[in-house]
């Protein structure tokens, strides 16, 4: 996130700032109230005490507790009011339930079990985890989609012009960042002239995401020009205690036929019209035919919920289909206490793959589940590579990423870095015959914080197009090996040993 609110130098500026404003808290005490000063610090323990003994009893990842513990007892003055105002990072159980309910809108769009029956049919293990993804997201396994993947972000770009120039009911946008640019220009004289027609043009952004890349009127511009907006989670303030909690989903419907879904946000750098970070590498998948209702409801319970509306499914449930083969299912990852789709999607497929698994991630910032996972598959002679970033957009973020690679390099997991420069998709594949696309990273923020999104799919025919850009865009990677790391200076290993035990928090 370029965003100077939520970047990790903002965070790591406040704990500098926490830790001087308690000395100085300390030293007026001491100098000037010092038969209080004893009192004072009792007391501040205490009230530590007790917030850690939320933090707990919370039923979140030990990382996650770890990395509040150190600080509050660290700095007993400032530690439980950080935590107070930055702590609650998962949903209560109200937002929970009214969500789950907005997500499950399925009156109008009855179940079909004989899709899962085909698919356990053919293949049982590509079945439990489509039941898992199915009862955890509730979301529903598709059949008769087509799906289309791009390896860059100007090949979307292209065909999701031509698609939004057919529109002839409704446009729906949801996306992280949309900055006005080159890219967000061409979209937006079509959605113009689509708005004049009558179609049902609806934009929602990330508030925060978007915050400087927007003008301030975005919103009262639009409405003059016919085309509805709704802010994610409004930005107000950084200590609202749903600041972390940001919309990184991108997601486009077309007439309830035609989905996109991906990495890919609404910014020239995305198509390589700016090249802050060398050539920024992406993906996407189209979707077409019955698995877009999926993506569609998505949409609307977000619309719903933030803008306050009562949607009906029905009114934008798909009406052509293909004759694709294959499975898919789209699902959403929301903010959890423990368990979130994208991480159990992620673990599912590299707990059940018997030959290769290939993941590429902009971060690699994983907790202890996920590391036995990936080292698990490795040693039992399963063929784990990861490609990441050669070119960081975040730095500290990218010194996190390589702490975690003698790790895994130990259990034979091979890892490769992008040298053109930046790659922000988030890909997996797996046995020829299962992949996942979308929007999820392999790090705490978009594991537990972010909500999210991604379509999971077995046996359609773009499978082998991801494998294939896989193995393509390893031929333009520098392979890590064991000894490059081992050479990494000791206070630098030793300095980022200690950072992430923080690194839930950044």
């Amino acid at each position: 996130m370029r965003k100077i609110f939520g970047s990790v130098w903002f965070r790591i500026a406040a704990l500098v700032l926490s830790v001087l404003l308690q000395l100085g808290v300390y030293v007026c005490l001491f100098l000037f109230f010092s038969e209080y000063g004893v009192w004072f610090t009792v007391i501040c323990f205490l009230l530590s005490l007790i917030a850690i003994g939320h933090v707990l009893l919370k039923n979140i990842i030990a990382e996650y507790k770890l990395a509040w513990v150190v600080p509050i007892l660290l700095f007993p003055i400032f530690g439980g009011v950080l935590y107070l105002f930055f702590g609650h990072s998962v949903l209560n159980k109200r937002e929970r339930r009214r969500l789950s309910v907005l997500l499950n809108r399925r009156e109008d769009a009855p179940k079909d079990p004989s899709v899962m029956e085909d698919l356990r049919n053919r293949n049982p293990v590509a079945a439990q985890q489509a039941q898992y993804l199915e009862q955890l997201s509730h979301a529903r396994l598709t059949d008769r989609t087509q799906v289309t993947y791009y390896p860059v972000g100007e090949a979307m770009l292209k065909s999701l012009l031509d698609d939004l120039r057919r529109a002839k009911r409704f446009i729906f946008m949801e996306y992280f960042i949309l900055s006005d640019g080159e890219m967000w220009r061409s979209i937006l004289s079509v959605l113009e002239e689509k708005a004049r027609s009558g179609v049902d043009v609806r934009i929602m952004y990330d508030d925060l995401g978007s915050l400087f890349v927007l003008p301030s009127d975005f919103a009262a511009t639009m409405a003059e020009k016919g085309i509805k907006t709704c802010p994610f989670n409004r930005f107000r303030h950084i200590f609202n205690s749903r600041f972390n909690n940001r919309d990184h989903r991108k997601i486009c419907v077309v007439d309830g036929n035609v989905g996109y879904t991906g990495g890919i946000n609404i910014a020239d750098e995305y198509i390589n019209l700016k090249s802050p970070y060398g050539h920024w590498k992406d993906t996407a998948v189209r979707l077409y035919g019955r698995g877009v209702a999926e993506l569609t409801s998505m949409f609307l319970a977000a619309w719903d919920y933030f803008g306050n509306t009562n949607s009906t499914l029905a009114d934008y449930l798909p009406t052509e289909t293909s004759s694709a083969s294959g499975f898919v299912l789209p699902f959403s990852s929301m903010p959890a206490s423990h368990e979130t789709c994208g991480k159990g999607a992620y673990l599912n497929m590299i707990n059940k793959a018997r030959d290769y698994v290939y993941i590429t991630t902009p971060y690699l910032v994983i907790d202890g589940s996920m590391i036995t996972a990936l080292t698990s598959a490795a040693k039992s002679g399963i063929d784990v590579r990861i490609i990441t970033p050669g070119i960081p957009d975040k730095k500290i973020v990218y010194f996190l990423t390589r702490s975690y690679y003698k790790t895994l390099l130990d259990a034979g997991v091979r890892i490769f870095e992008y040298t053109p420069g930046f790659i922000h998709a988030k890909n997996s594949v797996s046995d020829d015959s299962t992949a996942m696309v979308g929007t999820v990273n392999l790090d705490y923020r978009s594991l537990y914080l972010h909500f999210e999104c991604a379509v999971w799919m077995h046996g359609t025919d773009c499978v082998a197009d991801i494998k294939r850009d896989f193995l393509e865009t390893q031929e333009k990677c520098r392979e890590i090996t064991f000894d490059q790391i081992s050479k990494i200076f000791v206070g630098r290993r030793a300095s980022l040993a200690f950072l992430r035990l923080f690194a839930p928090l950044l």
